[in-house]
């Protein structure tokens, strides 16, 4: 299965995964009263959005480059994986705001054997989804799923904390529910914040990293004609990169060879690193 495919197939399974959840969490949480459960049933809503952004960020990406726009459509991933994390965002203040009115002001509510079994199914679910998706990130390095993989990850640990505010409502002891909300709200905030930086800086043209230029650097050492190499630029392309430099060959070389050398380490560094899209190298004369 292709990158684009399974970026498809992992979004409907999240979305239908989440759907499953948010329809299981509401009911309990309206039905209790619990803080801690509402805050986890937003957070479920908001998964569905993400999926949602994830299904329509892959199909935009996936097209090919065109006349419009020549470089293809793959910044369309970092785009919503941006409009994820605002969302994401958004609901976590929404949820902080309601958790530490219920930490101030007192809100007992009615414990219930279902709030511990709607944990346990959702703790089994997004491990589940987690696994999968965490596998399809390194084999794809996409974004969209890394975004996926890290909510499903979240959501097992911020759930496992609800699971243990339903333990101690068993006990009476009611405090632990609007810190578990505040928590999970903070969790998804920062969460959000981290996403929305990485798809800011690919948005932004951010260069690629020092590691991946050392690799290319190397490569263009291994090539004893060349004298010397300056004005190394890169620029995202989806989730690869663009890279151009200009090299120095020894003057008295052919037109021919000298562009023979840039032809051969243009194929050399796309085909060793996996991160480059497309080589562009000028030559001039030493």
């Amino acid at each position: 299965m292709d990158r684009f495919k399974s970026t498809k197939v992992a979004s409907v399974f999240g979305i239908i995964g989440n759907l499953f959840l948010l329809i299981i969490k509401g009911i309990v949480a309206i039905l209790s009263g619990s803080q801690a459960m509402i805050a986890d049933a937003f957070n479920s809503f908001g998964d569905i959005f993400s999926s949602l952004m994830t299904y329509v960020g892959n199909k935009i990406s996936s097209k090919k480059a065109d006349a419009d726009h020549n470089l293809g459509h793959g910044k369309a991933e970092y785009i919503y994986s941006m409009l994820i994390s605002i969302s994401m965002i958004l609901m976590a203040i929404l949820v902080l705001k309601n958790s530490i009115v219920s930490l101030f002001y007192g809100s007992e509510y009615s414990f219930s054997i279902w709030l511990i079994v709607v944990c346990i199914t959702t703790i089994i679910v997004k491990l589940s989804l987690y696994l999968y998706t965490n596998k399809l990130y390194k084999k794809h390095n996409n974004l969209l799923i890394l975004a996926a993989s890290k909510d499903h990850l979240n959501d097992t640990i911020i759930t496992s904390l609800n699971l243990i505010s339903c333990i101690l409502l068993s006990y009476n002891i009611f405090f632990f529910d609007g810190i578990v909300g505040s928590i999970i709200s903070i969790w998804i905030m920062y969460t959000a914040i981290k996403l929305f930086i990485e798809s800011y800086n690919v948005l932004m043209d951010k260069s690629i990293s020092i590691v991946t230029k050392n690799k290319v650097l190397n490569i263009i050492k291994k090539e004893k004609q060349v004298k010397k190499v300056i004005h190394f630029n890169s620029t995202p392309v989806g989730y690869k990169y663009q890279i151009s430099f200009t090299i120095y060959v020894d003057g008295n070389m052919s037109t021919f060879d000298s562009h023979e050398i840039a032809n051969n380490l243009e194929e050399k560094i796309i085909n060793e690193i996996e991160e480059i899209y497309l080589v562009v190298i000028h030559v001039n004369p030493m």
